[in-house]
């Protein structure tokens, strides 16, 4: 079986108010991780500002929205294109007809935008925290698949990852990685005994789906306290055994940047054919 290793690259970062210099910042890290051997790169959820979703709702949010294509993707588009690299932009989309969402571009090594996913789960509580569902609508465009030149990848977001269809349909179209970039973190008032539990979790239901689909996770978090949330980093990838193969750090910014060998993956589905043998059944 021929070998067909490639490298992703998670941005870890802290995100401030000032939209032009969090999108410097991340340019600055993609180079970084680039340089690193990274083919794929991936920042977190709505890495240009701060997670708005949280405290009172306000209209003026509403002003952080752009479209897709639009200036980001254009900036993002060139580096890609420089780097070879493939880049996946989390962005608050302003879409046609008044409708905005929670999206992600992956931008492929040829500066293009080959796909467009809308978050398809809005939370909504608490409101004070993750009152999403005041400023996206709900995906509609369901689970995409972008056959890049370094493999076949899903990108989903955040609260996403808490809902197992998504990563089954996902991988029943091929994808052979699953990204979720994140902004997740402990409220405040949080005891420490539940803030290990949450964030474990968080971990287990990931790991999760990678051996249920066999396929690689990868998920991506910022750090920081923004607001009542204090944002836990630890941005991971799972191989299709579920095994942790890297996990940043909570407290501090921090690139990634991991090998993965895709042929894992067909090798696991021999051993352990979870798709080939299941049995769809509803009874709801």
């Amino acid at each position: 079986m021929s070998s067909q290793k490639i490298k992703i690259g998670l941005v870890q970062m802290r995100c401030s108010e000032n939209s032009v210099k969090n999108l410097a910042h991340a340019i600055e890290e993609i180079k970084k991780t680039a340089d690193s051997g990274a083919q794929i790169v991936c920042l977190p959820e709505f890495f240009l500002s701060k997670y708005f979703c949280q405290g009172p709702k306000d209209d003026k949010n509403f002003k952080l929205a752009e479209p897709i294509p639009g200036p980001t993707t254009e900036v993002l588009g060139k580096l890609a294109l420089q780097y070879k690299i493939v880049i996946l932009c989390s962005l608050f989309e302003q879409a046609d007809r008044g409708k905005y969402f929670n999206s992600i571009a992956v931008i492929d090594t040829q500066g293009k935008i080959a796909g467009v996913y809308h978050k398809m789960h809005i939370p909504s509580i608490p409101s004070g925290l993750y009152s999403e569902d005041y400023y996206f609508h709900k995906g509609d465009k369901g689970v995409i698949v972008v056959d890049t030149p370094y493999g076949k990848i899903a990108p989903l977001i955040c609260y996403d990852q808490w809902f197992p269809e998504l990563a089954r349909i996902a991988a029943v179209k091929g994808a052979q990685i699953i990204f979720y970039p994140t902004a997740i973190g402990w409220p405040h008032d949080n005891p420490k005994w539940k803030r290990q539990a949450e964030h474990e979790a968080w971990q287990i239901i990931q790991r999760s789906h990678a051996i249920a689909n066999n396929v690689f996770v990868a998920a991506v978090n910022r750090i920081g306290v923004e607001g009542d949330l204090k944002f836990w980093g630890t941005s991971f990838v799972s191989d299709p055994y579920g095994r942790v193969i890297t996990m940043a750090a909570t407290d501090k910014e921090e690139n990634v940047v991991v090998e993965c060998d895709l042929t894992l993956i067909d090798k696991m589905r021999k051993d352990w054919p979870f798709l080939k043998e299941r049995r769809i059944m509803c009874e709801i």
